[in-house]
C-alpha cells in the first residue's frame, strides 16, 4: 500500500510508516536541510523538497493514504495560538491535496494545543470539509510513553477515513509496560567513553524524559529548553543549556549533556538514522519530530483497515 507525506521534517511518521508495511509515493518536506536527511537514510524513497501549499496533488491521484505531520506553532500553547489566522496554518493546504488525491485515509499530526477549546469551532470547520468529502473523522490525544518511547510527548493524532472503513479502524492499543528510564535508555551512549560516574547517574536518571522542544526556524537553539524544562532536566541529572558533541571522558565531574544522538534514541529513532546540517538544524529536526513507534501503532491500523475494505468492502461497509 502507497502513502503520501507532507512535511516529512526528519522522517520520523515515514520511518514509522514504512516499518508498518507502507510505501511511499513522494515525500514532500521544505526545509532543504530536512529533505537531505530524508535523501541520506532513503536514497530510494521520493523526496520533494517542495512548499505544500504549492503542491500539485493530482498526480498521485488514488495513493491510499495521506499523511502529514503539520506546522504546530499555529495550535501551541508557547505561541500566540493564532490557529487558522496564522500564515503558518497548512490545514488548507492539507484539505485541498486530500481532495486532490483522494486517499482512502488520512493521518495528521499536530500538538495537543490543537485540542484546546479555543479551537472548538475550527475542528468543528475541519470535520465538515472532511465530511463533504466522504470522510469520518476521529482525533486522539496520543502519548508517546504508552508507546515505548522513553519521553512524555502527548500528540494529536486526527484520523479521517473513507464511510465504508470506519468499523475496520480501531485506535491502537497502548502498551502494557512503561518505556525505559532516561537512565536505561543512554546507559551505553552515556558511557562510551568511559565515563566513571555512568552507573550513579543511570539511578538518578529514573524517570522516562520531558517533551524535546527542537525550536522553530526563527527561534531556539540546540538547547533543551525553556527554563521549566532544564529544571525537569536537571532533576534527571542532565544539562539543558546545551548539546554535548561527545558523550563524557572518563573522569568528567558535574551533569553531562545530551548528544544528538542521545536526543535522537529518546524520539524513538533508530541508531543508524543520520540527521543532516548543523547542530542547530539537527536537533530542530529531532525536536520537532513524530516519534516512529507511534506513527507505526497507528499506520499499523490503518493498514489493516485498508486491508479489510480491499477484500471485503461490503463487510467493512
Amino acid at each position: 500500500m502507497q502513502s503520501i507525506e507532507f512535511c516529512a521534517g526528519a522522517g520520523g511518521q515515514a520511518l514509522g510508516l514504512e516499518q508498518a508495511g507502507f510505501r511511499h509515493a513522494a515525500l514532500v518536506e521544505i526545509e532543504p536541510e530536512f529533505a537531505q536527511t530524508l535523501r541520506l537514510n532513503r536514497p530510494q524513497w521520493d523526496v520533494r523538497a517542495n512548499d505544500m501549499a504549492e503542491f500539485d496533488g493530482r498526480p498521485f491521484r488514488g495513493v491510499e493514504l495521506f499523511t502529514a505531520g503539520l506546522p504546530c506553532p499555529p495550535f501551541s500553547v508557547a505561541g500566540k495560538q493564532l490557529g487558522e489566522r496564522d500564515e503558518r496554518n497548512l490545514f488548507p493546504a492539507a484539505l485541498r491535496l486530500i481532495d486532490e488525491i483522494q486517499p482512502k485515509a488520512v493521518m495528521i499530526e499536530n500538538v495537543r494545543g490543537f485540542l484546546s477549546a479555543v479551537f472548538d469551532d475550527y475542528r468543528t470547520h475541519l470535520k465538515a470539509q472532511l465530511a463533504k468529502m466522504g470522510y469520518h473523522v476521529d482525533w486522539r490525544l496520543l502519548n508517546a510513553s504508552d508507546f515505548g518511547v522513553p519521553q512524555l510527548r502527548p500528540r494529536v493524532v486526527i484520523v479521517a477515513v473513507r464511510k465504508d472503513m470506519v468499523e475496520a479502524f480501531d485506535w491502537p492499543d497502548v502498551q502494557p509496560h512503561n518505556p525505559p528510564t532516561v537512565g536505561q535508555c543512554l546507559k551505553d551512549l552515556m558511557g562510551e567513553n568511559g565515563w566513571l560516574g555512568t552507573d550513579r547517574w543511570v539511578k538518578q536518571a529514573n524517570e522516562i524524559a520531558p517533551t524535546l522542544v527542537g525550536g522553530s526556524k526563527k527561534h531556539g537553539g540546540p538547547d533543551l529548553g525553556p527554563t521549566r524544562a532544564r529544571r525537569a532536566w536537571a532533576s534527571l541529572g542532565v544539562e539543558g543549556k546545551s548539546l554535548a558533541n561527545a558523550a563524557p571522558e572518563r573522569d568528567f565531574v558535574g551533569m553531562p549533556r545530551l548528544t544528538l544522538r542521545m536526543a535522537a534514541r529518546l524520539q524513538g529513532f533508530p541508531d543508524d538514522w543520520q540527521f543532516h546540517g548543523t547542530k542547530t538544524t539537527q536537533y530542530r529536526q529531532i525536536g520537532n519530530a513524530f516519534p516512529p513507534p507511534v506513527a507505526r501503532a497507528v499506520a499499523s491500523n490503518l493498514r489493516i483497515a485498508l486491508a479489510v475494505q480491499k477484500v471485503f468492502p461490503v463487510m467493512a461497509a
